[in-house]
């Protein structure tokens, strides 16, 4: 994709720092959002030693002015938005906070929104692009203790669908990735918490889950979401793509 500008949020770990290094690797000029400057920084850094043209904005999503003053400080034309960030949340209705419930909501679905709403004037001033939402199997099933977190995804899923039926006519192409488990700094740490001295067989556990028989990579996910977000996926809109090791599927 030549003279490609993508905007990925939560950029710095995990999915999105795969994203990043996807994207620059392939020539496109990443701009990436996360909460993380010490983090943020340093992956700036050493993309650029690499020569990789990479640029990083500290921002909260959850505020629309900081957004718009990202989206306005990119260069030329926004060809694609991946809304990656987002956070996680376990329990049941009963269990979730009233607290817990808006913080997840606030970055998860507010967050998404705002970075939506922000970035469609640039695109539709420049005859379109690709906007990528990072949803979840967890929009379509029920998992256990996963209330307001599924909440969250359901709601990924619905904005993909609005957004890719609005403004199909402007060029604007929407989609949405539905991860299952995937091996992440996030699950190291979920883990490392809540079984201490038994990480290894809990993890073992979880990946068992996906009929495969594994976890997914981050670097899996970010070669689907560029094939998606390149001219190759030219004539995607409107779909959500399960990429969960046969999880919802194969699941008997």
């Amino acid at each position: 994709m030549n003279e490609n500008n993508v905007l990925i949020t939560g950029g710095a770990s995990g999915i999105g720092l795969a994203m990043v290094r996807k994207f620059a690797s392939a020539g496109s000029r990443v701009f990436f959002i996360d909460r993380n400057a010490i983090e943020g920084t340093k992956l700036q850094l050493e993309e650029h030693e690499k020569g990789f043209q990479v640029k990083f904005f500290e921002a909260d999503i959850t505020d629309l002015a900081q957004v718009e003053r990202v989206i306005h400080s990119i260069p030329g034309k926004l060809n694609t938005l991946i809304n990656n960030a987002g956070i996680s949340h376990i329990g049941t209705a009963e269990s979730t906070s009233e607290e817990d419930f808006d913080r997840v909501y606030s970055v998860n679905v507010k967050g998404m929104f705002l970075c939506i709403k922000a970035a469609l004037p640039r695109l539709k001033e420049h005859g379109g692009g690709s906007i990528l939402n990072m949803c979840s199997v967890a929009a379509t099933i029920g998992l256990p203790d996963r209330f307001a977190y599924s909440m969250t995804k359901g709601a990924a899923l619905s904005m993909t669908l609005s957004v890719a039926r609005d403004y199909v006519a402007d060029g604007i192409r929407c989609n949405c990735l539905s991860p299952g488990r995937v091996h992440t700094p996030f699950v190291d740490g979920f883990l490392a918490k809540n079984y201490p001295g038994k990480e290894k067989e809990m993890y073992d556990k979880l990946a068992a889950t996906q009929p495969i028989g594994r976890m997914g990579t981050p670097e899996e996910i970010a070669e689907l979401a560029y094939f998606i977000s390149s001219d190759a996926g030219s004539f995607i809109t409107g779909a959500n793509f399960n990429i969960d090791g046969g999880f919802m599927g194969l699941k008997m």
